[in-house]
């Protein structure tokens, strides 16, 4: 910490060795304010001796590091380099002692939630980051860092840098592989026309709406041997991700999953702690990943589907595990107005 304090009225012509915030409530004169006063490197000026007491300031530090000490400005610098990895870039200098980081590009953020934990329990250092798995957009905020007092010692420092780089990293941005997707619409109902299909508009722009298009729609009755032909002639037709939807309930008639073990799908996981989307599919035929979508999706704005499907489209290979750890945040309020993915859905 700063070794030595004077009074304010004696810190003309001294420089400040930290930002000074001010934090103003709105009147009828002027607009609500909270920023930096003044900032670090400004020379006191007698008429900043008033102002600095309005802001509750009787004291200024004199600053005077030894050589294993460091300041907040260059720990952050530091800090953010080190948690930043793939897709992720610092915001400039650092403010008030604090580095916002960056997306570089569309994706989806990864966090290394143990290394953070790790990270955090230094004590000196903080970093706050949105969610794991949260769809971020380039120049989005996804984390911020700083050294939580103005000076620390140089090895707290580096033992976050270390921590951080060790995981290549604490934070990622992932970039979504733009897929041609092969639709397997399901059910007696709507192959022999006796409802309209609801689900094909509904995956389009799901789909669409993450850069990814529709290359191959087919139609196919409750019938495994159909199914699993149709999910064959999809990936004939060049589709490198199968979404089928309907007939994954446990009725007789549903045999949805029988289709997709039949057209050669393997690692299959059935069954997710997620509401809605409780009798989701996931398997992979090959390297082609295949989603099976239950009916939840037509009528629920957000489901399983909108979670797992960026993972997918990032390159993960989803397992049991990744599927089980989401019973936590995984029932969906079901909200008038949905604002997902700014909800404790799927978190």
């Amino acid at each position: 910490m700063p070794t030595k304090t004077i009074p304010v009225d004696q810190a003309v012509g001294m420089v400040l060795p930290h930002d000074i915030t001010e934090i103003r409530q709105a009147s009828d004169d002027d607009a609500s304010f909270k920023g930096p006063a003044f900032k670090k490197g400004h020379i006191i000026k007698p008429e900043d001796v008033e102002h600095l007491r309005r802001l509750g300031k009787e004291h200024i530090y004199i600053l005077s590091l030894d050589e294993d000490e460091i300041h907040e400005n260059k720990a952050a610098l530091l800090l953010a380099g080190a948690l930043a990895g793939s897709g992720v870039t610092c915001a400039g200098k650092p403010d008030e002692g604090k580095l916002s980081l960056l997306a570089e590009h569309d994706g989806l953020l990864k966090v290394n939630s143990q290394a953070l934990y790790e990270f955090n329990m230094l004590g000196e250092v903080m970093c706050a980051t949105l969610h794991d798995n949260t769809p971020v957009k380039k120049g989005e905020q996804v984390a911020a860092t700083r050294l939580i007092p103005l000076t620390s010692k140089k090895e707290v420092v580096d033992r976050a840098v270390a921590i951080a780089k060790k995981t290549e990293g604490i934070l990622q941005v992932r970039q979504l592989r733009r897929a041609k997707a092969g639709l397997v619409i399901t059910g007696n109902e709507v192959y022999h026309g006796r409802i309209k299909d609801a689900f094909e508009p509904v995956l389009r722009e799901k789909l669409a709406k993450i850069g990814s298009r529709v290359k191959k729609v087919a139609f196919a009755p409750d019938d495994a041997k159909i199914i699993a032909a149709e999910i064959k002639a999809c990936i004939a037709a060049g589709a490198d991700l199968i979404v089928t939807s309907g007939g994954m309930s446990v009725d007789p008639d549903d045999v949805t999953r029988m289709g997709i073990a039949e057209a050669g799908a393997t690692d299959i996981v059935y069954g997710t702690p997620v509401l809605p989307g409780a009798m989701f599919l996931v398997g992979r035929i090959g390297e082609i990943p295949v989603l099976g979508l239950p009916a939840c999706g037509m009528f629920h704005r957000i489901t399983i589907f909108d979670l797992i499907l960026p993972r997918v489209l990032s390159g993960e290979k989803i397992t049991r595990h990744d599927l089980a750890s989401l019973g936590h945040g995984g029932l969906c309020r079901n909200c008038k107005n949905c604002t997902y993915p700014i909800c404790g859905f799927g978190k």
